[in-house]
């Protein structure tokens, strides 16, 4: 398998839905990307922090990839952190990755894929039927969601465009991704 790219990187030190691009973002082990609102042991995205403020943070790095705005692009325009992704990737289909893969950013750091990430009614805000068009149905009418995956820090470092994504497979049997 050819490796992927990092397209763009983005972070927000506030709790908002899109997070500007940067030159660059440090993933620190085990807590986040640097500055970011969503860095943490625990969980700090608002919703689940009403629900249970000690439970762990499996939420660390979010990862979108581009295709999905081409996929989009008839109906919408979305860019790199609008939709609230710290890395946007290009030649990995992240969706099909079974949980417990490994990300290797760039020359250090590396995420581990904890789950899909469910798109929230915050996405019609942003642009009015979007969430719509980022929940789908396969064949066997099971739902599709197309918002990313959610991960943790396993190893920290900088990570910028350009960078590789390099894919590491969990051994084992391999367990599809849920929402997290």
């Amino acid at each position: 398998m050819n490796p992927g790219a990092v397209v763009a990187v983005s972070r927000s030190a506030t709790h908002t839905f899109s997070k500007p691009t940067t030159e660059t973002i440090t993933l620190v082990e085990g807590w986040g990307v640097e500055g970011d609102a969503h860095a943490g042991v625990t969980t700090q995205h608002l919703y689940l922090v009403k629900k249970d403020p000690t439970r762990a943070n499996l939420t660390q790095v979010h990862l979108i990839q581009q295709e999905l705005f081409a996929e989009l692009a008839d109906r919408f325009v979305v860019r790199a952190g609008e939709l609230g992704e710290n890395v946007t990737t290009s030649g990995v289909d992240l969706l099909t990755l079974p949980l417990g893969t490994r990300l290797h950013l760039g020359s250090d750091a590396v995420v581990e894929v904890t789950g899909l990430r469910s798109p929230c009614s915050k996405i019609n805000a942003y642009q009015g039927g979007l969430m719509k068009a980022l929940v789908g149905k396969d064949d066997d009418g099971s739902i599709i969601r197309k918002s990313g995956v959610m991960s943790t820090v396993i190893s920290g470092g900088a990570v910028m465009p350009g960078d590789t994504v390099r894919v590491e497979l969990p051994e084992g049997e391999h367990i599809a991704l849920e929402v997290v």
